[in-house]
């Protein structure tokens, strides 16, 4: 992406003199002379862009403006901020707002715009103001040197990067710090610094990039290597702290092993000169080295609004220096200050971001921990899942510190490797529908056979985002990535390139994780068998061909929606929504293409669906259900002489995955409404109709139940009599998967109301408080507080709700659900405790605030040095070493006569286990636990890391210390 600008230095030209009744004057009698500078600066990405423009009054003082300006090329302004904009044709008009109207000798103000093109994006060549033409000065670039220090650096190192930038002729507005190409911090405020941290041994390049106020920038850039660890090493716990101004925070120091004699350590500070660290020395002896001494770092109060960033270095001889990052958040930001849960939250934002949970990509890992059995395979795998946590994690930061770059960054690393590119997805703008599969309960029903004679629909989005986007390209996160490439698949076959896209579940609703076959997502039969893995899961006439294929998940894509929501809000509370502006309009973008869930999996018509080929094509919006379904899933020829690509929705909508919050969003707030012309109609609809299906869900004790399916056992099936309908949609009391049912995990009910609550929190909408008047006191009735505490963790479901009717909804007294396991999930906690805290805000209910605070303070007693944790018997990893049983249906299965390899060598074959595939994990340092409980020992206990569950912890913290600021 390449950011350009244009300075204008406008004049307006008054006559030397001027007559009045015959009497010659001064021009300058009669009135002033006024002059400014313009600063017109753009980010451009595809087909849009966000342009900031400055103007500056060098004259005498001004009241009241109008900046006008003409257009080179076809581009439209789509949303505007900071004044009244307007278009006609190409010429631009902004009229100054009541509070900026005003502008004092050497005052200026900052508007701004998104706009649209398609093509290119020249800048406007002329500018007036208050209708007097203006000329131009050209804009020099800043100059930049970045500096790293000698080293060496020993893995993990903690590299401190530090840049000068000045600019002749404007201001220096930020400074980037790139790690192999990728952003890794932006630094607003001189001395220009960020430290890399936990470093693993390789070769890095790292960059400085500054720009000016005119978005022109200068790049400085410098080499150094890390090479594995040898010796003995300090440790730091946590390795970044951020330090309240006025106020302290704590480090511990210590040694990796035990020393012979007595080490000596020095801690010198580098940086802003308000945070101070005490001691500056200590020593670690053979008898403290494991326990450590801990180091204080204070920031002092001082009457700025920006906090600032210090190193502190631990050198000893014979060990690597080891910089440890102090931030200070400065109590005059709005959102900020210090307090306690404002602390929890930076201090659990501190673990995040320096334990672990990040490659060294910058991409989320799905937890700390590699060996975790759940909807991901591997714990170095991600999901959209944990990068929607990790966007929502930053927007909450931005709030709290001012700085929005970390949450731009994370979507920028999100488009980097989870939004498949136009090179990942070759085909996508090629014509083409999916051919009908039926879905089948077992594993052992697959390959499923493709049948060309079943209808299907028309896709309805296609043409509509081709012409807004100007691309076929979706652009949607694929839901799983080998982030380490751990399988080996790599990019297309490639076997290297990492993070590489994956999948898993193919294989219907009873295919657990322990069940499944990871295959690559673009599929040249590198690996696999003879058709790499296609022809397990679909069988084809002919021979399959090479192919690209992603699947989404809806409720991450809508979370990430959410998360831009929040940006945005506190960033304009700061006055700085040019910093998220581009940003937010990503995800209005991201929005658009997720209407690809309000849709039947293969655009069939909506109710009383049965019967494949009986079940009518839909066209136009009688194939939308306007909810958030299971997925939506896109893919096409691997070979572009091939030029056939398909889409499509689903059919299965469970009430976790839905969020009306992001529906409300989009229809709400200009900034994150989608361009294309029947987007807005689509999440009016879905809003309303999500609503509805919450309220037909609720069960007689408050608790919400499954969803609704148009198509039933995924084939249209015909359900039993009886069976309750949503507009003609059929009751599923586990939409999609049933092992382990669907909606037996509480957390599904704390994931979802938690949106039902923000909605209530910011709209005051009168179903959602309908809906948490009766979910929430049913919650509390199975919470236990104090030090055994504990929430619900599984349910079962007896009855079904009423048949659905808008015009006269029914209580459903046959609905019913029960409580079977409580448990201690910290994750399943946060997210209820949030729900808790947002209606608590909204409504005063006293039991919800002391209830969310209870839990709270419950997750706070459980912190660990990587965030929090408690124990967790995974007795279900017995199924490690299950092979497929017929009488049971449990067990990997691969098809009679299939035969074929992973990357690594693991032969895939009849008789073969889940471990059998994944041998890499009898490498694992935690299989000894494992291997110990399937040679007869007890259930094997973790403590897990999850990235999502600590990102929900760490906005917990957050929601309570703003929205009860008082305790």
């Amino acid at each position: 992406m390449r950011n350009l600008a244009r300075r204008r230095r406008l004049a307006w030209l008054a006559a030397a003199a001027l007559a009045i009744g015959g009497v010659t004057v001064p021009a300058a009698a009669a009135q002033a002379a006024p002059a400014c500078d313009v600063v017109y600066a753009t980010n451009d990405w595809s087909n849009g862009f966000t342009a900031n423009v400055t103007i500056k009054n060098l004259g005498d003082p001004i009241n009241g403006w109008t900046l006008k300006f003409a257009f080179p090329g076809n581009q439209r302004v789509t949303q505007g901020w900071s004044a009244r904009w307007t278009q006609s044709g190409t010429e631009v008009t902004a009229v100054n707002e009541s509070y900026n109207g005003n502008l004092a000798t050497g005052a200026s103000t900052t508007i701004g715009f998104n706009g649209s093109y398609t093509g290119s994006n020249p800048k406007p060549t002329s500018f007036s103001v208050n209708g007097v033409t203006c000329g131009g000065v050209p804009q020099q670039p800043p100059t930049v040197s970045l500096s790293v220090p000698a080293g060496p650096f020993v893995a993990p190192a903690d590299v401190p990067l530090t840049a000068t930038a000045s600019d002749a002729d404007g201001t220096i507005t930020r400074v980037e710090f790139y790690r192999n190409g990728l952003l890794v911090n932006t630094d607003t405020t001189a001395p220009y610094a960020y430290t890399l941290e936990d470093l693993p041994a390789g070769a890095y390049t790292v960059q400085a990039r500054a720009y000016d106020n005119a978005n022109l920038s200068a790049v400085a850039e410098r080499s150094f290597t890390v090479t594995a660890a040898t010796g003995p090493a300090l440790v730091a716990t946590p390795s970044s702290v951020s330090v309240p101004e006025g106020g302290t925070a704590t480090f511990n120091l210590k040694l990796d092993r035990a020393p012979t004699s007595n080490v000596a350590v020095s801690l010198a500070r580098t940086g802003d000169s308000d945070i101070t660290v005490t001691p500056t020395s200590l020593t670690l002896t053979p008898s403290n080295w494991n326990t450590g001494v801990n180091v204080t770092v204070r920031a002092a109060e001082d009457a700025d609004t920006a906090g600032g960033t210090a190193t502190i270095t631990a050198s000893a001889t014979g060990y690597a220096p080891l910089a440890i990052t102090a931030t200070e958040i400065d109590n005059d930001v709005p959102g900020g200050g210090d307090g306690e849960y404002v602390e929890r939250f930076l201090a659990q934002y501190g673990k995040i971001k320096n334990s672990g949970y990040f490659s060294p990509e910058g991409v989320p890992y799905h937890s700390i921990e590699t060996l975790i059995i759940e909807a991901p395979d591997h714990g170095h795998q991600t999901t959209s899942e944990a990068f929607s946590f990790w966007l929502w994690l930053e927007a909450y930061y931005g709030r709290v510190t001012q700085n929005w770059a970390p949450f731009n960054n994370a979507w920028t690393v999100m488009e980097n490797y989870i939004i498949p590119s136009s090179a990942d997805q070759p085909t996508a703008g090629s014509p083409g529908d999916a051919q009908y599969a039926g879905e089948f309960d077992l594993p052992n029903q697959y390959p499923a056979q493709l049948d060309a004679s079943v209808p299907v629909g028309r896709d309805p989005l296609r043409a509509e985002l081709q012409q807004t986007y100007g691309t076929g390209d979706i652009y949607g996160m694929h839901w799983l990535l080998d982030v380490d490439n751990t399988y080996g698949f790599g990019r297309c076959g490639d076997g290297t390139t990492r993070p590489a896209y994956i999948n898993t579940f193919q294989r219907g609703s009873q295919e657990s994780v322990w069940e499944t076959v990871p295959q690559p997502s673009c599929d040249t039969f590198r690996h696999g068998g003879q058709y790499g893995y296609l022809d397990l899961f679909t069988k084809e006439s002919n021979a399959p061909a090479r192919q690209w294929k992603y699947t989404n998940a809806p409720d991450a894509d809508a979370r990430a929606v959410q998360a831009a929501y929040w940006a945005l809000t506190w960033a304009k509370e700061q006055n700085k929504q040019a910093d998220v502006a581009a940003t937010v309009a990503k995800a209005a973008k991201m929005g658009d293409y997720l209407r690809y869930a309000l849709f039947d999996k293969y655009f069939k018509r909506i109710g009383n669906c049965v019967g494949p080929s009986q079940c009518p094509a839909g066209n136009g919006r009688d194939s939308a259900h306007y909810l958030l379904s299971w997925y939506y899933a896109w893919g096409g020829a691997y070979e572009a002489s091939q030029n056939w690509s398909w889409r499509i929705g689903s059919s299965h909508s469970h009430f976790g995955y839905q969020n009306p919050f992001a529906a409300w969003a989009m229809t709400n707030v200009d900034e994150l409404k989608p361009r294309s012309g029947t987007a807005a109609a689509d999440w009016t609809n879905s809003l309303n109709r999500q609503l509805e299906l919450y309220t037909w869900l609720q069960s007689a004790e408050g608790g919400i139940a499954g969803g609704a399916t148009n198509s039933w056992n995924g084939r249209y099936g015909e359900p039993p009599a009886g069976t309750a309908t949503f507009y003609g949609m059929f009751y599923d009391v586990d939409p999609v998967y049933h092992d382990p049912p669907s909606n037996q995990w509480f957390g599904m009910q704390a994931w979802s109301m938690q949106r039902i609550a923000e909605l209530y929190l910011v709209s005051g909408n009168a179903r959602a408080k309908a809906l948490l008047d009766k979910w929430v006191p049913w919650a509390i009735s199975h919470t236990t507080l104090g030090t055994n505490w504990s929430i619900p963790s599984d349910m079962r479901w007896t009855g079904q709700p009423n048949n659905w009717n808008p015009n006269n909804p029914q209580p459903n007294t046959n609905l019913h659900v029960e409580v079977t396991v409580k448990g201690q999930d910290v994750g399943v906690a946060a997210a209820y405790a949030r729900t808790l805290i947002a209606y608590a805000a909204k409504s005063g209910n006293a039991a919800a605030k002391t209830t969310a605070k209870g839990l709270l303070d419950a997750l706070h007693a459980n912190s660990d040095a990587q965030g929090v944790s408690t124990v967790e018997k995974r007795g279900d990893y017995r199924r490690f070493d299950d092979v497929y049983d017929a009488s049971t249906g449990q067990g990997l299965y691969v098809p009679q006569g299939w035969s074929g390899r992973m990357p690594n060598g693991d032969v895939i074959a009849p008789g073969k286990s889940f471990l059998d595939i994944r041998s890499f994990y009898k490498n694992d340092p935690a299989w000894p636990k494992v291997q110990a409980y399937l040679d007869g020992g007890p259930e094997p206990e973790f403590r897990y890391h999850r990235f999502w569950a600590q990102a929900d912890v760490a906005m917990a913290y957050a929601d309570y210390g703003k929205l009860f600021p008082n305790g």
